[in-house]
C-alpha cells in the first residue's frame, strides 16, 4: 500500500500545531511541524480571539508542511467549541469572534428560562447547560442590539471558519454543531423552533457536513502563497470529537460499554461513546451532554474544568517572574500533603479569575478547610481534586451506562501529568490506560485516512492507533484514604 501523508491543524485555547501524519498502511508517525500560542486577548474589556494572527499562523504552518520531501494528501482542522465568527454580505467577516470565557453571557442562562424553560431547552438539544454555549452568545448579541448580529448572513463556528478561510466552502460540521444548543441530537437537524423562540435568527446557519466531506481543494492564492497543494477533509472538527475517535479502545456494536474516556487538556471531557443520543431525566439531572462523534455515534459527556485551574495558577505565578516549567510545578506538587484541601474545579469562581492561586485559597477559606500555605500545596489541592471529581462524574457514567466501568481511557496532553493520571486511579479505583497524547491530531488524521479510503472503517482505525502508539496504565493505591477524602470532597461540595 503506497504511503500517504495527512497533515492535522490543532486549534486549542491555549496552542495550536500543525501535525503531519505519515502512514504505511500498517502504523502512523507524527511530525510536528509548526506550533504557535493561542489564548484570550482583551479589547476594550471584552475577550475576543485574535482570528488574523491565528489566520498568520496557519499560512506559516501550511509553508513549513509545503518544505517536507512529500506531499501532503489532504489537511483537516480542529478547534474548540461553541464560538463561532460571523459574515455578512459578500462573505465580509464581521469583527473577532468572541471568546467564551468574555463576561457578556454571565447570568444569561436564568433570564433564557424565562422565556424558555430548561426542561424545554434540553428535550430539543440534549446538552449541558454552560452559560458560555453558542446559544447563549447569540442572545447576548441580540440582547444588546448587536449590529453585526443584525448584519450577518453566516454563522460559521471557529474549525468552519478556518475552512472558509481555506477553501471558500461555507458549511458547519456536525462535530462542531452539537455544541452549540440549538442542534436536535434526535432528529439530526438544527433546532429552528428553539431560536425561533428566542427570536434568533435561523438563516444563518448554514448545511450541516458530516466528519469525512472532502471541502475541496485550497484557494489558488493560498497554493500559490504557501506552496502547497492539498484538499480540505472534515475530521470531527470539534477537538473532543477526533479526541475520542483517537482512543485505542474495542467495543461491541450496541454492547453496554466497560469504558469510559477522558481528553484530558484545558477541559476535561469526561463520558461514555454510544450508538445514539440519551436524552432523558437522568441525563439532564446528571448535567451531561450529547455531542456529535465521529463515525455517526454520540459522546454522552460531562465537561469539566480540566488543566486550566494548573495552567492559570502557572500563568499568574510566571506574572511575578517566576518563569515556572511543568516540571517545577510537579516537583512543588509532589513535596505537599496529600489529601488536605479540595476545590470543586467547576465552581463559578473559577472560570475566568485574575488570580487562581487565590481564588484557591478564598474557597479553602469560605468551606471551613485548611488554606493551603504554599504554592506546592495549591497545586496538590487542585490535582487532587480534579482527580475526585473524575470519581464523581465516574459515578455517574455507570449510572448512564447501566453497570460498572473496567477502564479509564485518558488521551491528551494532560496525560504527561503522571502525578494526575496515578491519583485518577487511586481516587477512582480503576484501572486508567493514558496515551496516545497527540490524540487530537490522530483521530482527526485517521478520519483523513478513512475518508480517503486508505482505512476502512472507525474500528480499522483504532487498531492502528493501537498499534502505533505506547500507552502507560496505572493501577489504583492507597483507595482507602482516597475513600475518605472523598468523602470530605462531597461534603465540601455541600
Amino acid at each position: 500500500m503506497a504511503h500517504k501523508a495527512y497533515m492535522a491543524i490543532d486549534m486549542g485555547a491555549s496552542s495550536g500545531r500543525h501535525v503531519v501524519g505519515r502512514f504505511d498502511g500498517q502504523k502512523i508517525e507524527l511530525e510536528e511541524v509548526y506550533r504557535f500560542e493561542n489564548g484570550a486577548v482583551d479589547v476594550a474589556g471584552s475577550l475576543h480571539w485574535d482570528l488574523l494572527g491565528l489566520w498568520s499562523n496557519v499560512s506559516q504552518g501550511l509553508r513549513a508542511a509545503a518544505a517536507l520531501s512529500e506531499p501532503i494528501t489532504s489537511i483537516g482542522v480542529d478547534t474548540w467549541g461553541v464560538d463561532f465568527g460571523l459574515l455578512g454580505r459578500d462573505d465580509v467577516l464581521l469583527g473577532n469572534p468572541y471568546h467564551y470565557r468574555d463576561s457578556r453571557t454571565d447570568n444569561l442562562m436564568e433570564k433564557a428560562f424565562q422565556i424558555c424553560s430548561k426542561e424545554n431547552i434540553f428535550a430539543k438539544t440534549g446538552l449541558q447547560f454552560l452559560q458560555f454555549n453558542s446559544l447563549y452568545q447569540l442572545l447576548a448579541m441580540k440582547n444588546c442590539n448587536s449590529v453585526l448580529l443584525e448584519m450577518s448572513e453566516s454563522l460559521l463556528f471557529m474549525a468552519d471558519l478556518f475552512n472558509w478561510l481555506l477553501t471558500g466552502a461555507k458549511c458547519n460540521e456536525m462535530t462542531m454543531a452539537t455544541t452549540s444548543q440549538f442542534y436536535n441530537p434526535l432528529e439530526k437537524d438544527w433546532a429552528t423552533d428553539l431560536l425561533q423562540a428566542f427570536g434568533l435568527p435561523c438563516n444563518i446557519l448554514e448545511t450541516i457536513a458530516q466528519p469525512g466531506t472532502n471541502l475541496g481543494a485550497l484557494r489558488p492564492s493560498i497554493s500559490e502563497a504557501c506552496g502547497l497543494k492539498a484538499d480540505v477533509v472534515l475530521p470531527g472538527t470539534h477537538d473532543t470529537a477526533s479526541a475520542v475517535m483517537a482512543v485505542p479502545a474495542q467495543s461491541q456494536p450496541g454492547a453496554r460499554p466497560d469504558w469510559c474516556y477522558i481528553s484530558l487538556g484545558t477541559w476535561a471531557l469526561m463520558g461514555l461513546e454510544s450508538p445514539t443520543p440519551m436524552v432523558n431525566d437522568l441525563v439532564m439531572q446528571h448535567g451531561f451532554t450529547n455531542e456529535g462523534g465521529v463515525g455517526d455515534t454520540t459522546r454522552l459527556l460531562k465537561n469539566i474544568a480540566g488543566m486550566w485551574v494548573i495552567q492559570e495558577c502557572r500563568r499568574r505565578w510566571n506574572q511575578d517572574g517566576r518563569n515556572l516549567d511543568w516540571e517545577d510545578l510537579n516537583q512543588m506538587s509532589a513535596a505537599a500533603p496529600s489529601l488536605v484541601s479540595f476545590i470543586d474545579p467547576d465552581a463559578k469562581m473559577f472560570l475566568a479569575p485574575s488570580d487562581m492561586p487565590e481564588a484557591i485559597r478564598q474557597f479553602c477559606s469560605d468551606t471551613g478547610q485548611p488554606v493551603p500555605k504554599n504554592q506546592g500545596a495549591v497545586l496538590r489541592c487542585a490535582l487532587e481534586s480534579l482527580a475526585l471529581k473524575f470519581r464523581q462524574v465516574l459515578g455517574m457514567c455507570e449510572a448512564l451506562a447501566g453497570g460498572r466501568i473496567e477502564t479509564m481511557h485518558i488521551v491528551g496532553g494532560g496525560t504527561q501529568n503522571k502525578q494526575l493520571c496515578q491519583a485518577a486511579a487511586n481516587a477512582c479505583g480503576r484501572r486508567v490506560v493514558t496515551g496516545p497524547i497527540e490524540a487530537t491530531a490522530i483521530g482527526n488524521i485517521m478520519t483523513q485516512a478513512v475518508a480517503s479510503g486508505q482505512v476502512g472503517s472507525i474500528a480499522q482505525a483504532r487498531e492502528v492507533i493501537k498499534n502505533s502508539f505506547e500507552v502507560e496504565q496505572y493501577e489504583p493505591q492507597d483507595t482507602g484514604a482516597w475513600d475518605d477524602a472523598y468523602d470530605k470532597y462531597l461534603k465540601v461540595l455541600g
